[in-house]
């Protein structure tokens, strides 16, 4: 009885250190990537051969801890040393390994694969060879080349395994998701701007008047100017897109210099007429509903108002012209620099 007994304490002691001792066979950081439908064998191979347990039986043990448990499918990130009961319990938590990256509103491509490899999620290139790939789009905007306006600005939980074809799918189908919700009450009779019927050119205005104001209140206003612009055939003169066009040539240097006004790229709307052809940056929501349903104006005419933060709007060039000329005297009072041109470029 006493050997019984002793066997038993014994095989108790050995079970407690199977499932309780954390153990780290990995060097430093490893994801473990456990595909949907994996079974409790397969996991626990997995595990035991990238070194977060020691052996695969200590993983079952642990299941006949918690027989009910659901085990759930994910990445998973270890970097300390955890027992098996603890390795356990986070795969039924789903304590999934993800991290947050944000492409705020107006974002181009350039400036999300920018963002990409500064914060070491991946590099440039392969982001910008995935959204130059208009694949995932074609059934939306058959004639675009790029992704460039379809990838939706918000907040992406990504993991160790995302790539950059991973990432583009992402976007454009919240692009979608936020599409159709938009979209939604858009019939017979509501005033729309040009292109409501045609997304990639509706998506193109929303990209100009996301790039030229952050005022939620004026962004109706900024695409009323635009279209009443396209009405009369007078020239956008929207310094964004002079600065996307330099981008593409590779000539961009932080300023618009007289050259890149005269610039003969097609984004170019100094030099061309009408809209640019395709979006210039990634427009949110706001600035899609406002090319949607632009403000009923006469305006053509936008400068930055004296004080800051919001612009004046006029119907004639009169108007403008007092307003630049106010929006200059401030300037000087307060010895500031030259404002940008995005905003002087408009006294025309």
């Amino acid at each position: 009885m006493k050997r019984l007994l002793a066997l038993v304490l014994l095989l108790g002691a050995f079970l407690a250190w199977a499932l309780l001792t954390p153990f780290q066979g990995f060097p430093a950081d490893t994801f473990v990537e456990i595909p949907r439908g994996t079974g409790t064998a397969g996991i626990a191979q997995e595990l035991a051969r990238q070194g977060v347990i020691r052996y695969p039986w200590q993983f079952w043990l642990a299941r006949l801890t918690r027989p009910g448990a659901k085990l759930q499918a994910g990445e998973y990130r270890f970097s300390k040393a955890a027992n098996a009961r603890e390795v356990f319990g986070r795969i039924a938590r789903g304590d999934i390994y993800f991290f947050e990256f944000t492409v705020p509103e107006g974002s181009n491509i350039f400036d999300i694969a920018k963002s990409l490899e500064a914060q070491a999620v991946m590099k440039q290139d392969d982001f910008l060879r995935a959204a130059e790939d208009p694949a995932l789009i074609r059934d939306l905007a058959p004639r675009s080349k790029t992704l460039e306006g379809f990838l939706f600005p918000s907040t992406y939980r990504l993991t160790h395994t995302t790539t950059a074809a991973d990432l583009c799918k992402m976007m454009t189908s919240e692009f979608r998701r936020q599409w159709a919700k938009l979209s939604a009450g858009q019939g017979a009779g509501q005033s729309a701007g040009p292109g409501a019927a045609d997304l990639r050119r509706t998506v193109t205005l929303a990209s100009l008047v996301e790039k030229e104001t952050a005022a939620p209140e004026e962004r109706p206003l900024i695409a009323s100017v635009f279209v009443n612009r396209l009405h009369i055939n007078m020239k956008l003169d929207c310094d964004p897109t002079t600065i996307y066009a330099a981008l593409l040539d590779n000539r961009y240097r932080g300023v618009i210099h007289q050259s890149d006004l005269v610039n003969t790229n097609p984004y170019n709307t100094y030099r061309n007429a009408g809209l640019p052809p395709g979006p210039i940056a990634n427009p949110g929501a706001r600035a899609l509903a406002a090319a949607l349903h632009p403000a009923e104006t006469k305006y053509l005419y936008f400068v930055a108002k004296p004080a800051g933060g919001a612009h004046q709007f006029s119907a004639s060039i009169a108007e403008h012209e007092k307003a630049v000329i106010a929006y200059r005297q401030a300037q000087n009072r307060t010895n500031r620099h030259a404002a940008p041109h995005a905003t002087q470029r408009k006294i025309r």
